[in-house]
């Protein structure tokens, strides 16, 4: 069974956004207006549990103030992360990460269609996609961004939207994650759902990757080859469609 389409997340999965893009931003924008904030890895690790940027400001300033930010303080606060993350994005400074641009321009000759499903805003997809050129840009056929949608991954509802548009089976469709809540999302719309972790993950740690029909430390490169975590062999050390399509047969 061929795959027919795939369904990319962005951060983290498509590029390297979270810590040196997403993170400095928010960083930027607390010192703009003064606030003694500042988000630093383990920080923001932990509230990466939470999707969505002004989700994360209002969770982060209710304990910090025991109290909730006012909304206004709220959309201030994302209109300055949103101007500092486009900074270092149309900078090219957020890498694609391994093997990525590789399955892109490999899925897109083969005439597959690609569309990104992500709860960031429209804005910060255009600002990274225009930092990385316009053959990347150009291999998806449409974006689904967090105002697309009622309710944020864990959320199904953006790969439904996908799967909508595109008039295709979840059956027949991989998605790209590389999240506990992207899984979540991923799953409940019925998709195969490919993991790219980084790292494996330490002995001990939470074992919720194993639920996904595949997980890799990324996509793989000629001379960067991929580990298989779970999931069918890849001989090749690169994540391929027809690997790919195995997922589906598995899943």
């Amino acid at each position: 069974m061929d795959v027919r389409a795939l369904l990319w997340d962005v951060d983290g999965t498509l590029a390297d956004t979270e810590m040196g893009g997403h993170r400095l931003a928010f960083n930027r924008a607390f010192e703009a207006a003064g606030l003694p904030w500042h988000w630093d890895t383990t920080t923001y690790g932990q509230l990466l549990a939470i999707s969505g940027g002004r989700e994360r400001i209002r969770h982060f300033f209710a304990r910090a103030r025991e109290g909730p930010v006012s909304e206004a303080e709220v959309e201030t606060l994302m209109a300055a992360k949103q101007a500092a993350y486009a900074d270092l994005a149309r900078g090219g400074r957020l890498p694609l990460r391994p093997g990525v641009k590789r399955l892109v321009a490999e899925t897109a000759a083969r005439g597959v269609p690609q569309v990104l499903v992500t709860t960031s805003s429209r804005s910060a997809v255009a600002a990274l996609l225009e930092g990385q050129g316009t053959d990347l840009a150009s291999a998806f056929a449409f974006w689904i961004c967090g105002e697309d949608v009622a309710a944020k991954k864990p959320s199904p509802e953006g790969y439904l939207l996908a799967l909508e548009r595109l008039s295709l089976p979840s059956f027949r469709v991989v998605a790209l994650e590389d999240s506990p809540q992207g899984l979540a999302a991923a799953q409940g719309a019925g998709l195969a759902c490919l993991l790219t972790l980084g790292e494996r993950p330490a002995p001990g740690t939470s074992s919720w990757w194993r639920r996904a029909a595949g997980a890799v430390s990324h996509l793989g490169e000629e001379d960067n080859p991929c580990e298989v975590l779970t999931g069918p062999p890849c001989q090749e050390g690169r994540i391929t469609l027809s690997w790919l399509s195995e997922l589906l047969e598995e899943g």
